[in-house]
């Protein structure tokens, strides 16, 4: 290599370090102290990308198909190709299959997941790359908290299961769990049916009650109970479902629910993606 071309290799690798180092500036300031909770159009599934003020990434749930990745393009730079945590809340497809492409792509350091069985070719597909990730793997449980950012506060609380659900239907062992920075919260309910629901209302009805709901099942009558919402006593509920969807989710019933006590509600199907920034006292919704 002549001195010409090693001064020209220099100068490439110093503008991409460059780049590189004015991107992180930028995505810091514009983090700004806040945390980043989006709830990504996925169509007829769930996906929730979380962003620290520290810039640490989690998300909850993949999504049916590869669209999530497309979603995270508005959150992410694509000099970014690393994840923190992926959170699956039970192993039907519209809740990780848009992980099989993740972990292909990105470094995913840590996979959470419910105990609950699938023994579908697709959710062997994504155990088989987890295990070519070689992520750190754990199963849910009642009691465990997620440290997302200890310097800045963000916490993700495993409110269920708190047994071994592996003999339980998918819904039923979903992972209920409490996002919190500061004075706002957040509940993620995945597919938890009412039984579930009024349960952890009688284990502890103080630790819902905060600002966000994720209405559970996408909105379906089997979810999202008169005793839960009165629990959480949220200021929004957050309903993901794909447009014209074969189930007709959300359903009248748990609209009019919501409605009966005075839950602005958001929908993925009408609004597309969902965001929600805080710092930690107040939000904004976007």
């Amino acid at each position: 290599m002549t001195k010409q071309s090693r001064a020209h290799l220099w100068f490439i690798l110093a503008l991409a370090f460059s780049n590189l180092f004015i991107w992180y500036a930028v995505m810091a300031q514009e983090r700004g102290g806040n945390l980043t909770v989006a709830f990504l159009d996925v169509g007829q599934g769930d996906s929730i990308f979380v962003e620290t003020p520290n810039g640490v990434q989690a998300i909850i749930d993949g999504g049916p198909n590869s669209k999530m990745l497309n979603e995270l393009g508005r959150f992410m730079s694509a000099f970014d190709r690393r994840v923190d945590v992926i959170f699956v809340t039970n192993p039907d497809k519209d809740h990780y299959a848009g992980f099989i492409d993740l972990l292909k792509t990105f470094e995913v350091a840590s996979v959470v997941l419910s105990s609950t069985k699938s023994e579908t070719e697709t959710f062997a597909r994504f155990s088989h790359e987890v295990e070519n990730e070689d992520s750190k793997r754990s199963l849910a449980m009642r009691g465990q908290r997620f440290v997302l950012d200890p310097e800045w506060g963000v916490y993700l609380d495993i409110l269920f299961p708190d047994r071994d659900v592996s003999g339980l239907s998918s819904n039923d062992g979903s992972i209920i769990s409490r996002l919190s920075f500061g004075n706002v919260c957040f509940i993620l309910t995945g597919d938890a049916p009412v039984a579930i629901e009024k349960y952890l209302v009688s284990l502890d009805e103080r630790s819902l009650d905060c600002q966000v709901l994720k209405a559970g099942h996408h909105g379906s009558r089997t979810s999202t109970s008169p005793e839960f919402v009165s629990a959480v006593s949220p200021e929004y509920a957050v309903i993901s479902s794909g447009a014209g969807n074969k189930y007709g989710h959300p359903h009248k019933e748990t609209l009019e629910t919501l409605e009966k006590f005075g839950v602005k509600i958001l929908r993925t199907d009408e609004k597309g993606s969902v965001v929600f920034k805080t710092d930690g006292n107040s939000f904004l919704y976007k």
